[in-house]
């Protein structure tokens, strides 16, 4: 089996995420039996998502802004609302949270502080401590997907970035569908999952960059498994 995975985001070589996400992928292919080809595809050309209907599932990537933010919200509105499987992870998983704010809780003025300090309904704003460069220690949510893939409910993750969810938008998901599935020890979100979705989930931290390492980061494996079961 061949699968197809689009890599939502302006490909950067000397990103470490960058680098590290088609090994990740390469990894998760060689532990199913599969061949996992990435396929990077710019912000400004996503559009209205209508060219990424031949992948297997999107990858929202590292190192925003992106060159083009409503292109990178479609592609995770295709992602959602298609059921096609969703991995976001930094930058990814800030705007999935932008996304779903905007469709699904109708914020039409929400925002990303990075782009828009200042104005609307700030969901992602500034973290009180950089994360950048730092490895962290997670709880995961028992039962969630990212629980069962990791195996355990405690486990540490690197992270590249300065931006998180505002506390606001957490009470704001309620009982779901999206829901969170990893938190720091302070119980800030680091991850999320959505309800009812072959695979949608989003951290704020990097577990693609293990594979760098030489480790099978455990998402990227349940992702692959998830493109699979929904070829």
């Amino acid at each position: 089996m061949s699968l197809r995975v689009g890599l939502i985001g302006d490909r950067d070589d000397a990103v470490t995420a960058h680098r590290a996400i088609p090994v990740a992928l390469g990894m998760a292919g060689d532990a199913l039996g599969v061949s996992i080809e990435p396929v990077w595809v710019p912000t400004e050309t996503v559009g209205d998502g209508a060219a990424l209907a031949g992948f297997d599932g999107l990858w929202c990537v590292p190192a925003s802004p992106y060159r083009d933010m409503d292109g990178a919200l479609a592609a995770i509105r295709v992602a959602r609302e298609r059921q096609v499987p969703f991995l976001g992870t930094c930058g990814g998983f800030q705007h999935a949270m932008l996304e779903y704010a905007r469709n699904v809780l109708g914020w039409h003025d929400a925002e990303h502080a990075e782009t828009a300090p200042g104005v609307g309904r700030q969901v992602i704003v500034p973290l009180l401590c950089s994360l950048v460069e730092v490895t962290d220690a997670l709880r995961l949510v028992e039962g969630s997907r990212l629980a069962q893939a990791y195996g355990a409910t405690r486990t540490s993750e690197g992270y590249h970035c300065s931006y998180g969810l505002d506390p606001g938008f957490r009470e704001a998901m309620g009982d779901g569908p999206l829901r969170i599935n990893a938190l720091d020890e302070a119980g800030d979100v680091r991850g999320v999952e959505l309800d009812g979705h072959p695979f949608f989930v989003a951290t704020l931290f990097q577990h693609e960059r293990g594979a760098l390492q030489g480790r099978l980061p455990p998402p990227v494996r349940a992702f692959a498994q998830a493109m699979i079961e929904t070829r």
